[in-house]
């Protein structure tokens, strides 16, 4: 077991990621867990492959001189006079849009890729049989949503930019992590979580005809990643000590915290703003006017809001406990999202992704596949 793993269930038991001579030991080829069989054998459902254009086509074309690629309420910044003032004309205005639209699918490619290598990394400490097979396939899955977001950010603009510095940190941590509820809590519950309403957002806002087909052929595959960390949390989390809970109630706490303070913070993006002629600091300070703590509970009222499908994920899983309830409480209602089950936003359009690439590798013989296969 991995040094100071949380393992409740035998399916999640872990070992150091350079001890392969447990991997060869006889007893554990023959006690492959079942619970991950259903999302294992969808995944020929939902295959899609972004080198072939029948699936998408990333030709195709978009002006981005004239038209925003996310709509400007998402563009924070455009709401302030200064940076409109200062940006003058609504060329300027659109390239500005789309600058900081550059960012937000940059990280999202890097987001992708510290998926690919964590899920790997979960090949190489899972001693279950059916755990590992799964890693693997969401290893596989992971590379093609790097493929793809590349291919879009090349096909718009070029290349992408640099990881920002807290989003860069915290998959460092994530990935390097020894114990395996960090890697899931950490990947596969958060920023998959984080991921799936970023999607749904765009999804539903975006000018892209392009941008929202690829999201929604990635939602097909993160809806099951997401599954995963369900299984954990339902097979984990009854079973944990007070202790224990603790653990992972901070370690939860840390990750939602870094994400919700920083990773959509003005200061992430100091050098768009000096690009385009504004002070930076300045864009700063004005923009800390209009996001308050009243503000972000305002915006979680939206079902698409990333911080908002956060916290269900936590609430869903039963991390978050009255110790930390205060916290949470501050921007949304935990009640609510009580009340609301188990479903997650992006759930119905990643199913009807699902048909969609259904129509497409199985044709007159499609079948129905419900992304809530245990």
């Amino acid at each position: 077991m991995a040094d100071g793993n949380i393992t409740k269930d035998l399916i999640y038991d872990a070992v150091a990621p350079d001890d392969f001579e447990s991997m060869l030991e006889l007893d554990r080829y023959n006690a492959r867990s079942t619970a991950f069989d259903k999302i294992i054998s969808a995944t020929h459902d939902h295959f899609w492959d972004p080198l072939d254009p029948k699936y998408i086509d990333f030709s195709e074309p978009f002006d981005m001189a004239k038209t925003m690629i996310l709509p400007e309420k998402m563009i924070g910044p455009l709401q302030l006079d200064y940076v409109n003032e200062t940006l003058g004309s609504e060329a300027r205005r659109v390239a500005f849009a789309n600058a900081s639209t550059l960012r937000t699918f940059s990280s999202i490619l890097h987001g992708e890729q510290g998926a690919l290598n964590l899920s790997a990394s979960l090949c190489h400490v899972l001693k279950d049989q059916g755990a590992q097979e799964y890693a693997a396939n969401q290893t596989r899955e992971e590379a093609r949503h790097v493929t793809a977001f590349a291919r879009y950010i090349k096909a718009r603009w070029g290349r992408p930019v640099e990881c920002g510095p807290v989003l860069k940190d915290l998959l460092v941590e994530i990935i390097h992590a020894p114990e395996v509820y960090k890697k899931i809590i950490g990947m596969q519950m958060l920023v998959e979580g984080l991921a799936m309403g970023a999607f749904a957002t765009i999804y539903k806002e975006t000018n892209d005809p392009l941008a929202r087909k690829l999201t929604q052929l990635v939602m097909t595959d993160e809806a099951f990643h997401h599954k995963f960390g369900k299984i954990w949390a339902d097979r984990t989390i009854p079973h944990l000590s007070a202790a224990e809970h603790e653990i992972i109630e901070n370690w939860a706490a840390h990750c939602f915290q870094t994400l919700l303070f920083n990773l959509v913070a003005p200061n992430q993006n100091m050098s768009l703003y000096a690009e385009f002629g504004l002070d930076p600091q300045r864009v700063v300070a004005e923009m800390a006017e209009i996001v308050t703590d009243e503000t972000r509970r305002e915006n979680m009222k939206e079902a698409t809001n990333i911080f908002r499908v956060l916290v269900k994920t936590l609430v869903n899983a039963g991390i978050i406990t009255e110790r930390t309830k205060a916290f949470y409480a501050t921007y949304v209602d935990i009640e609510e999202l009580k009340g609301e089950g188990e479903a997650m936003v992006g759930d119905e359009i990643a199913e009807q992704g699902i048909q969609y690439l259904q129509a497409i590798n199985f044709k007159d013989r499609a079948r129905q596949v419900l992304i809530a296969a245990e």
